[in-house]
């Protein structure tokens, strides 16, 4: 039973649980090491993404660092707010002014997520840390969304009093907010050099760490570069762009045409990327505002995964960090086509089995082949094209509104 049983979930099945613990292992004192830091387990930059590192006049007689990213770290300070929730006298409205964290609604959630999954103001994993022994980061709200233990209810109370937002619409929204975010760390010039090199944690990893013996590199059009330079790291832009082309085919050209310009300016010095990061975060905040109330329908899936097919077919796919980002965006597709009866329960064994195929595929960066991949992801597709063509359903574009809360 999930009633009241939030902190054991949390403590015995959730990994944000053990984020301190992981600062006492040996590869966390290795990269403090190489770091020149005494040690990770009170090393602020590590702290302020391991665990609840507020300031020590906010922490009360019971806080404890070890804790790791607990209940207040996500939802916020309960000093005004825990005594009436416990009590269950005030409404969820009441409980947000009091300032608990709206953790259901997409967009903060993906807002505060990416905090620490991709950085903001003042977290943020440079190059440095991940030359350190860091490991790379990678984020998709709906995919970390579900995989975290569920310590609530999805409910007639809860869709009463809640934000719902299903697996396509999350999924939308939390690429919108990491390209935001992604655009706002670009814009600051204190993130974007390190010294005589730019900074390389906004570079495609696997665009320099690939094996020498093996030929990786393809030309990719949305890039517009060639063979031996650095590559930014597009992989949610790519995935943006496919969304925005279901939403607004305006920002969808702009976004195109914002992209190459970026990644000229990113690797080859050709333009203002404060600039361009400024358009490309109004563009993605401007999708934001459409998302939250856009109900995706059967057609907007299908439109998805054959822009999704197409960009594999295309190279647009070829790189590890797209196809991975693709991998978890087929995932909500999946998810809200069976939400949304959208394939047939045939249809939907064999959509799960193509989807395994692409998560294979993406299994190991170091043996990643595009080729392989973009053969995966036809495969989904073939699965929707043939239902398509075999199957009239009654409702044939069931609005998401409909469908339970993936989050």
């Amino acid at each position: 039973m999930l009633f009241r049983s939030e902190y054991l979930v949390w403590r015995r099945q959730n990994n944000h649980a053990r984020a301190y613990a992981t600062l006492l292992e040996p590869r966390a004192r290795k990269i403090a090491s190489n770091l020149g830091l005494p040690d990770a387990h009170t090393a602020k930059v590590c702290l302020d993404c391991h665990a609840d590192n507020v300031p020590a006049d906010s922490r009360g007689r019971q806080f404890q660092i070890a804790d790791g990213v607990g209940c207040e770290a996500c939802h916020g300070g309960a000093q005004r707010w825990l005594g009436t929730h416990i009590a269950g006298t005030s409404t969820t409205a009441d409980l947000y002014k009091l300032g608990l964290f709206p953790t259901s609604d997409p967009a903060r959630r993906a807002q505060l997520c990416l905090s620490c999954h991709l950085g903001d103001e003042s977290r943020f994993a440079s190059h440095r840390l991940m030359g350190a022994g860091h490991p790379r980061l990678t984020f998709e709200l709906n995919t970390f969304t579900k995989i975290q233990p569920a310590h609530y209810r999805v409910d007639d109370d809860y869709v009463r009093r809640k934000t719902l937002a299903t697996a396509v619409q999350t999924w939308a929204i939390g690429q919108a907010m990491a390209v935001s975010r992604l655009m706002e760390m670009i814009e600051d010039p204190k993130k974007r050099s390190s010294g005589l090199f730019p900074e390389l944690s906004f570079y495609d990893c696997h665009a320099c760490h690939h094996p020498q013996t093996e030929l990786r590199w393809q030309p990719r059009a949305g890039t517009g570069l060639g063979p031996g330079v650095l590559r930014f790291n597009d992989a949610n832009l790519v995935m943006l762009r496919l969304i925005a082309a279901q939403n607004s085919g305006s920002a969808d050209s702009k976004l195109g045409n914002l992209m190459l310009q970026l990644h000229r300016a990113m690797s080859e010095g050709q333009g203002d990327a404060s600039q361009l990061a400024r358009e490309i975060k109004a563009v993605a905040e401007g999708l934001i505002k459409r998302l939250v109330n856009h109900n995706f329908q059967n057609a907007d899936l299908r439109a998805l995964v054959a822009a999704l097919a197409s960009d594999g077919a295309n190279g647009e796919l070829s790189g590890y960090a797209a196809a991975e980002q693709a991998t978890m965006a087929l995932a909500a597709i999946v998810e809200a086509s069976k939400q949304g009866r959208l394939l047939s329960e045939d249809r939907l064994k064999e959509a799960a089995e193509a989807l395994d195929d692409c998560y294979a595929a993406t299994q190991n960066a170091d043996t990643f082949d595009p080729a392989n991949f973009a053969k995966a992801i036809q495969k989904v597709e073939a699965v929707f094209a043939k239902d398509r063509k075999s199957t009239r359903l009654n409702s044939s574009h069931v609005s998401e509104s409909r469908m339970p809360s993936s989050a």
